[in-house]
């Protein structure tokens, strides 16, 4: 049976889309109709997506995840593992040909482009099994815009800072308790030679600031909350910018110092992705690194356990704020088994799903961090530095505004931010300026300007 969907309008039509849905659920009758009038049958497996690259260990755990579902359920799923790189170029496709996948695994970050193109199903929060057990936060970063929700928790993350320990016992350095010092730190492991090899070849700050994906953006994110500033900030019933606000700019000034004076980036931190950034990590070309937990298993085999600690991102002027993000299981809009989404959105949440995706018996870590709070995950993995990214997570973890699409707001950004670090002449508070008003131009497309 095809699956019949609507052609995408393109824009930022929030309000239509959601009005379009409700219309449609309203109007469905009889019970082989879903939510969006599509016939449906019980009987057709799901097609199931996720961004990983096919044979890696991560496509193993979520091919693992899929064939559970099957067997606790009945209901036949097809794992595909699409990519990383071309994941959206590929559902896109998709789009066009109206034959969405049933199911997408996705950044909680594309919540509201999938939402504005009308892709996703909304999700009755009280209507998915054991939904109480499931983090608030996590919750949160499946919520829209409007409040309503468009997707079920199944992965979240925090990040923290992996600092060569070994290098910061040869500086004769503590561990960093504000970010000025971790900036001193930083200086430190760029100018006095940390691995003793007798080289100026060593960064103290590895930082991906390329504008691909936004990627300055979400590395930044921490900085600037913590030290008090912030992209946007809450006016009335929508947004208005703060980047060019007198916190902002001084995180900002204090980001462009990194590249210019201090100059503790890497050498071409600013055309930098991740990819590239954890090979200058796990080489012992840079010393500190704020990332994700899924790195630990990597860098263990490459560098060892004991070259490296964990520690919470410190403090700044504005306190402990961490940026928090994941992964929610996506209902996509046109399926003929919208009873089997549900299931297995409700599995993937569940303990035992949790469990397989914590990749304990492969490495294949599709779940990072459990939104189920049934699950511990550091006592699964026999790992405490695991705890460590939970306990910055529930106590400082802070999710991306809740934009109609967020994702262009983020890669707007890193395009501005990008331009004050690779050119240390630009003037910060003019540069902010700027970029506010672009922020103001976004959001007033998304309708979402306070």
């Amino acid at each position: 049976m095809s699956k019949q969907l609507r052609k995408p309008r393109g824009g930022r039509q929030f309000g239509t889309i959601a009005a379009v849905l409700a219309v449609a659920a309203a109007t469905a009758t009889g019970c082989s109709s879903g939510g969006t009038g599509q016939q449906q049958d019980e009987s057709q497996p799901l097609e199931v997506w996720i961004r990983q690259d096919a044979g890696s260990p991560s496509a193993e755990s979520a091919e693992a995840l899929t064939k559970a579902f099957t067997r606790e359920t009945g209901v036949k799923a097809k794992l595909v593992a699409v990519g990383v790189t071309d994941f959206e170029t590929k559902l896109q496709q998709r789009t066009a040909q109206k034959d969405l996948p049933d199911i997408v695994i996705n950044d909680t970050g594309q919540l509201g482009n999938l939402v504005t193109q009308g892709l996703v199903r909304e999700v009755d929060r009280e209507g998915v099994a054991g939904s109480a057990d499931l983090a608030d936060r996590a919750w949160e970063a499946a919520q829209g815009y409007d409040g309503k929700y468009y997707g079920v928790p199944f992965n979240s993350q925090a990040f923290a800072l992996l600092i060569r320990k070994d290098w910061r016992e040869e500086v004769g350095a503590e561990t960093p308790g504000s970010w000025d010092e971790l900036t001193e730190l930083a200086m430190k492991f760029t100018k006095e030679d940390p691995d003793g090899n007798g080289k100026d070849d060593t960064a103290g700050m590895v930082i991906p600031g390329t504008t691909t994906r936004g990627y300055l953006t979400w590395w930044f994110s921490t900085m600037l909350w913590s030290e008090g500033g912030d992209f946007v900030k809450k006016q009335g019933d929508g947004y208005v910018p703060a980047i060019d606000e007198p916190a902002s700019v001084k995180a900002v000034e204090k980001l462009q110092a990194m590249f210019c004076d201090s100059k503790v980036a890497q050498p071409g931190a600013s055309t930098a992705d991740s990819s590239t950034t954890h090979t200058v990590f796990e080489s012992g070309k840079g010393g500190i690194y704020l990332t994700g937990p899924y790195m630990l298993p990597r860098f263990d085999g490459a560098l060892g356990k004991d070259k490296y600690e964990v520690v919470a991102p410190p403090p700044g002027a504005g306190g402990e704020t961490v940026l928090a993000e994941g992964e929610n299981v996506y209902m996509m809009a046109g399926s003929a088994n919208e009873k089997g989404q549900q299931e297995f959105a409700e599995f993937a949440a569940s303990p035992a799903g949790q469990k397989i995706g914590l990749g304990v018996d492969n490495g294949g870590i599709i779940v990072r961090l459990p939104v189920n709070t049934k699950v511990d995950g550091a006592t699964e993995r026999k790992d405490p530095r695991w705890d460590t990214f939970q306990q910055v997570y529930n106590e400082s973890g802070r999710n991306a505004p809740a934009l109609p699409n967020w994702a262009t707001i983020r890669q707007i950004s890193a395009e501005g931010l990008n331009g004050v670090v690779s050119d240390c002449a630009r003037d910060v508070t003019k540069a902010m300026g700027d970029l506010a008003d672009e922020f103001d131009a976004e959001l007033e497309k998304q309708e979402a300007k306070g």
